[in-house]
């Protein structure tokens, strides 16, 4: 064709190709399908389609080796219910042998050694089955078997075909299971992302809690006590407020430097009365100058938990009570009770409330409902109360309060395992 030419310049028609060529038009249809999905399933169910669509078989089954290299699996069939073929083994009958010895086999329902099999066959309506060993980079992974109702011709020529064909299966069956590994990569490293910011992001509440108390108190003493202190006091007052803030914006860079650790749970027996009252002398300040009433449980109580993330828990959430109760709260209650399963901790107030509809919403990272506008804060607090509490084997929630406010509860199961 280039004898008397520079170049020759030829449209593409799979038209035109499957007249010229039938057996390159099928690889080519066949390649093209195996090319549009990653998924397992879509790639199996959908070879199998296609064979039944390009050959005269009435039904195709895919078989995939498991791990151990002894066993085939069914993954995927197309015509005949396929019921009592769903596992073979590599030593048994023709699709196991296939398996073992790599080669294509095609045989006579009823020279069958295994008769049984044969019988099971035969009221299938079978007469010819063939088997396509599934091989990719040198590896065996699985068995397409072939059947057909009738006596059909089979020469070299369809033999390369279907050989080629299952090639291009495997290759497609090793190309999802890279897909899959790489997804599951990326939902581990994910997860492990989620996880850094969770921590980052408690340590980041741990350390504020502290230095707005060192805050509210440094301010609370220079406003009483201004006018005994000379000059230098007040000035000492003074920059131990700036340096307090300085420590909260400190805490906000940390998260930075966090490295991929993530705090393992330390369970062990804890008394929810001496953390309420840690609780209360972090915000003495605050609670005193805006005089609101502190509500404990009557009685202490003994949970088996992490100390430190239960902590966080409880001054996250009296913090949001605090920053987010408005000017006329003034009442904060802590509660307990447990059922069956649970250990329940909560936290109540007469604030403003939170809309119905956010209830559910509040709890995801970065959410904020929108009458905490204008108020300081990462959108993380109760994202982390949520994440502590399915760590605890619980949950977290919140509700309307009695009357007004709201009251957040994050259950503890009482099947953890301590020291």
């Amino acid at each position: 064709m280039l004898r008397d030419k520079k170049y020759i310049s030829i449209d593409f028609s799979e038209t035109d190709l499957i007249e010229r060529n039938k057996e390159l038009s099928v690889i080519l249809d066949i390649s093209n399908f195996l090319a549009s999905s990653l998924k397992l399933d879509d790639v199996l169910n959908g070879a199998a389609f296609k064979m039944l669509e390009h050959f005269e078989f009435d039904a195709c089954r895919i078989y995939l080796m498991d791990k151990s290299g002894r066993h085939l699996n069914l993954a995927a069939f197309r015509g005949t219910d396929p019921g009592g073929l769903e596992h073979v083994g590599i030593t048994e009958g023709f699709t196991g042998k296939a398996a073992r010895t790599r080669f294509f086999i095609a045989q006579h329902v009823s020279e069958l050694e295994d008769k049984e099999r044969a019988a099971l066959l035969t009221s299938k309506g079978f007469k010819i089955i063939i088997c396509v060993p599934l091989i990719a980079v040198g590896e065996v992974v699985g068995v397409m078997n072939l059947a057909s109702g009738k006596v059909m011709k089979l020469d070299q020529k369809m033999i390369d075909l279907l050989e080629v064909i299952g090639n291009q299966i495997s290759v497609a069956i090793k190309n999802s299971g890279l897909y899959e590994n790489i997804l599951k990569k990326k939902n581990k490293l994910l997860e492990k992302k989620n996880m850094i910011e969770f921590f980052a992001y408690s340590t980041s509440h741990d350390l504020k809690g502290p230095a707005i108390a060192i805050y509210g108190i440094s301010k609370l003493l220079n406003k009483k006590y201004g006018h005994i202190l000379d000059d230098k006091g007040r000035d000492y007052c003074e920059k131990i407020q700036k340096t307090s803030e300085q420590i909260v914006t400190l805490v906000e860079k940390i998260n930075i430097y966090v490295q991929a650790k993530v705090a393992p749970l330390d369970i062990e027996d804890i008394r929810i009365g001496g953390i309420i009252g840690e609780l209360k002398e972090e915000f003495s300040s605050v609670l005193e100058s805006r005089h609101i009433h502190w509500i404990k449980p009557k009685k202490d109580h003994i949970v088996k938990a992490d100390r430190l993330a239960i902590t966080r828990v409880l001054r996250n959430l009296v913090d949001n009570a605090l920053k987010y109760g408005g000017d006329n709260l003034s009442e904060i209650k802590i509660g307990y009770r447990k059922d069956k399963n649970f250990h329940i901790l909560s936290v109540g107030d007469d604030g403003v409330g939170i809309k119905k509809d956010q209830y559910k919403k509040i709890f995801r990272v970065y959410q904020r409902e929108k009458t905490s506008q204008g108020t300081a804060g990462a959108g993380l607090g109760l994202a982390i109360v949520k994440e502590v509490a399915e760590r605890h084997g619980g949950e977290a929630w919140a509700e309307p309060g009695p009357e007004k406010g709201t009251t957040f509860y994050i259950a503890i199961s009482k099947n953890l395992q301590g020291k």
